[in-house]
């Protein structure tokens, strides 16, 4: 049955026939691009991303809002706007609509882009780190959990972002049954570092071991996604105590300058980038790039005859 997309969402052509074919196709976030880093570098970096998930035979789809169209396949003058403007929104699946309505751009979080890529048909979403629980505000809870429990997408990552509660995160998963798979781990990954000393759900050591997981969840009737979680390169990842102390001062930074909501996770983030310095950002755009290889992988075997 032909998926109904409503005039406001446009598939890239690219996008648009992979799909039609079967093909292997990888959703990309754009918050990273509006709110994560500064102009070009983060240019750079969404076009590095697409550039990993071709090298590997598989579309990126690149997600995002401009001017009030939700592109799954942002063109390159949108993701040049996106790079380039400031002030743009940050939008999470609730705020789709309204940027729609007013015609604004913004950039899609975890959430926003499990919400646009699923209307589309894509099953494969490649990001750094999802969100979660935060520290400070246990109440805090990201809506990519609750997006990743109604959203059949498999989502790969370097677990969720170092500055949350991971192992809170983690309980709300399991509330949420959602699967959080180690790709060749048995401990959830620490973001930054490679190990959190958390266990996983289940290891898959292979793309078509998580292909097999992933079917099987959805055959048993689990209408949510699954969470690919594999550590950054070792030659990027950061010691964990070392991280632990740079967020405990970042928190502290946070709670002085009485930052809240969706600014909260940008702001941690630049301070922990500052703290250890710079090395955190290295970290990040090497697991990044390292997601967007596995999550090609992953939509390459997902696409393959059974």
């Amino acid at each position: 049955m032909k998926r109904e997309i409503p005039p406001w969402l446009k598939l890239s052509v690219e996008v648009q026939r992979a799909l039609e074919a079967g093909g292997a196709v990888v959703a990309l976030e754009t918050a990273v691009v509006t709110h994560g880093l500064p102009y070009p570098q983060n240019l750079e970096l969404a076009q590095q991303m697409e550039a990993e998930v071709r090298a590997c035979g598989a579309t990126p789809a690149t997600i995002g809002v401009v001017a009030g169209t939700a592109w799954v396949g942002v063109p390159p003058a949108g993701l040049e706007t996106l790079a380039k403007d400031k002030g743009l929104d940050k939008l999470s699946a609730r705020d789709v609509g309204a940027a729609v309505a007013s015609g604004r751009s913004g950039g899609t979080t975890v959430a926003g882009t499990l919400l646009l890529a699923q209307r589309a048909g894509i099953r494969l979403f490649a990001t750094g780190g999802i969100g979660g629980v935060h520290r400070e505000a246990n109440f805090d809870i990201s809506a990519d959990l609750q997006q990743l429990a109604v959203t059949p997408l498999i989502v790969v990552c370097a677990g969720a972002k170092a500055i949350l509660d991971l192992p809170a995160t983690l309980e709300v998963l399991e509330t949420y049954g959602v699967p959080v798979i180690g790709y060749q781990t048995d401990e959830f990954p620490a973001f930054y570092s490679r190990s959190s000393g958390l266990p996983v759900s289940a290891r898959a050591d292979s793309p078509q071991q998580v292909c097999q997981i992933a079917r099987a969840h959805w055959q048993a009737g689990m209408p949510g996604g699954l969470v690919a979680a594999q550590p950054p390169p070792e030659s990027a990842a950061l010691p964990r105590e070392r991280v632990e102390a740079a967020i405990q001062s970042a928190l502290r930074r946070c709670q002085e300058q009485g930052v809240r909501g969706q600014a909260v996770t940008p702001f941690l983030l630049r301070e922990v980038s500052a703290l250890t310095a710079g090395d955190s950002l290295q970290a990040n755009l090497a697991l990044l790039l390292n997601n967007a290889r596995l999550a090609a992988q992953i939509a390459l075997a997902m696409a393959a005859p059974e």
